[in-house]
C-alpha cells in the first residue's frame, strides 16, 4: 500500500504542473491581447480623424468651376484662376465658335457649373439654347461682348461710333494723342485708371455691370437678337481684336469670378483682373508698333469673314471687303457677289487675302487665282488666326500669342 501511494504521488505533481503552466499561458495571451487591441484602436481611430480631416479639407482646394465657350476666352478665363479652380472649355483650338456644334455633355457640363463665361452677340450661334437652358436652372452666365461698348457691322471707320473711351481719335492709327490710342493717363483708361466706371471694375451702378436679371444679360437673354436664325445682329462679337477694350472685359471677369468663389478674397481676384489689364494695355502697345510698318497705302484688309472690324478701328485699318459675306463663317458667298469682289480687290491693288486657322482657305485661294489670272497682281493667301486659338507652335496658343502672331502676319504681308 505504502509502494503504491508513493508511485502515485510521483506521477501525479508533474501532470498538475503542466495544467497550470497551460492555464498561465492562457492567462499570459489573454493578457498580451488586452495590451495590443487599444493601440490597433487608437491607430484606427487615428486613421478616421485623418480621412475626416482630408474630406473637411477638400472643398477648400477646389475652387469655382468655370465652363468657357471658346478657347480665345477659356485661355484668358485660365490665366486669371490659375490653380485657384477648374476651368473646362467646350471649343478646342481650331474650333469655328461660328460653327461649332455642341455636344449633350457639353451641355450637361454647363448646368453643372458655378459659372458659365460665354462671348455673346450670337458667335456661338449653336450654343444659344445650351445657354438659355442652363441659365433657366440657375446656373450664372456671363457674357462679355455685349458690355464692351461693341461696334457695328455697318461701320464707317473709326469715328462713326462714339467710341471715345476706347481711343478712336485722328492720329495716324486711330489712337489718341500718345500714338497709341491711350487717353491722358497712357493706357487708354478713364480718370480711374483702368477705364472704369464708378464702382472700379468698368462696371455700371448694378453689380458688376449687370442688368436687371443679375447676369448681365439684356432683355434678349445674353444680348442675343432673334434666337431662330443664324444671323448676328447690327453689333460686332469679335471684341478680342482689341486688347484696350479686352483690358476691360478681364477686370470684369475678375469680377464674376470673385462673386462665384468662397476661398478667395475678392481683393485677390480684383488684383489679378487688374495685373492681367495693365499685360494687355502693354500688349496694345505691341501691336501698334507691329502694324506701324504697313504704310498708310496699304492699310486695306480682304478676309475671309468679317473678323478683324476691331483691329481696323483700334489701328486705322479698313476692311475693304470679305469673301464669305457677313460677320459668320456659316453664311455663303454667291456668283455675282464674288465677281463684284474680285473686281474690287483688282481695282485696290490688293496683295493679301487673309483666311483663317478656323475655316478652309478654299474661297480665298480662288479669289487670288481669279485675280492673278485677270491681272498683274500678285496676290497671296495668308492664314491668321482669327476666332479660335492655334495649335501647339503656332505662335498662336494664348490669347495674347494670336493678336502678336496675326499682327506680325498682317505686317508682313501688308508691307
Amino acid at each position: 500500500m505504502s509502494l503504491f501511494r508513493q508511485k502515485h504521488a510521483t506521477t501525479s505533481l508533474p501532470m498538475r504542473a503542466v495544467a497550470l503552466i497551460a492555464v498561465l499561458g492562457f492567462a499570459l495571451a489573454a493578457c498580451g491581447e488586452a495590451e495590443i487591441e487599444p493601440e490597433e484602436a487608437a491607430e484606427e481611430t487615428d486613421e478616421v480623424e485623418e480621412a475626416d480631416e482630408v474630406e473637411e479639407a477638400e472643398p477648400e482646394g477646389d475652387g469655382p468651376h468655370v465652363v468657357v465657350t471658346t478657347s480665345i476666352l477659356g485661355d484668358i478665363v485660365a490665366t486669371l484662376v490659375g490653380d485657384d479652380g477648374r476651368v473646362d472649355v467646350i471649343m478646342p483650338p481650331g474650333a469655328d465658335p461660328h460653327g461649332f456644334q455642341p455636344s449633350a455633355s457639353d451641355a450637361a457640363m454647363m448646368r453643372e457649373a458655378d459659372l458659365v463665361v460665354a462671348n455673346g452677340l450670337d458667335l456661338e450661334e449653336n450654343l444659344v439654347s445650351a445657354l438659355d437652358a442652363a441659365e433657366e436652372e440657375g446656373v450664372r452666365v456671363f457674357t462679355l461682348a455685349d458690355k464692351l461698348d461693341p461696334i457695328d457691322f455697318d461701320w464707317d471707320g473709326p469715328h462713326s461710333h462714339g467710341d471715345d473711351d476706347h481711343g478712336y481719335d485722328d492720329d495716324d492709327h486711330g489712337h489718341d494723342d500718345d500714338g497709341h490710342g491711350h487717353d491722358d493717363d497712357g493706357h487708354g483708361h478713364d480718370d480711374d485708371g483702368h477705364g472704369h466706371d464708378d464702382d472700379g471694375h468698368g462696371h455700371d451702378d448694378d453689380d458688376h455691370g449687370h442688368d436687371d436679371d443679375g447676369h448681365g444679360h439684356d432683355d434678349d437673354d445674353h444680348g442675343h437678337d432673334d434666337h431662330d436664325d443664324h444671323d448676328h445682329g447690327p453689333e460686332d462679337p469679335h471684341v478680342w481684336f482689341d486688347p484696350v477694350r479686352m483690358a476691360e472685359g478681364v477686370q470684369m471677369l475678375a469680377a464674376e469670378l470673385a462673386d462665384v468663389d468662397t476661398r478667395l478674397d475678392a481683393t485677390e481676384w480684383e488684383s489679378r483682373g487688374e495685373d492681367y489689364a495693365a499685360e494687355l494695355m502693354e500688349l496694345d502697345e505691341e501691336i501698334a508698333e507691329i502694324l506701324s510698318a504697313v504704310p498708310a497705302g496699304n492699310r486695306q484688309l480682304v478676309t475671309n469673314h468679317d473678323a478683324l472690324g476691331y483691329l481696323a478701328a483700334r489701328y486705322e485699318f479698313e476692311v475693304l471687303a470679305t469673301v464669305i459675306p457677313g460677320s459668320s463663317t456659316q453664311a455663303e458667298a454667291d456668283a455675282a457677289g464674288f465677281a463684284a469682289l474680285i473686281e474690287t480687290v483688282e481695282d485696290a491693288g490688293v496683295t493679301a487675302v487673309f483666311a483663317e486657322n478656323t475655316d478652309s482657305t478654299t474661297l480665298a485661294d480662288q479669289l487670288a487665282s481669279e485675280v492673278i489670272g485677270r491681272s498683274d497682281l500678285e496676290v497671296e493667301v495668308v492664314r491668321i488666326y482669327t476666332d479660335a486659338l492655334g495649335e501647339d507652335g503656332s505662335g498662336a496658343e494664348t490669347y495674347p500669342g494670336l493678336l502678336r502672331t496675326t499682327s506680325t502676319l498682317i505686317a508682313d504681308a501688308l508691307s
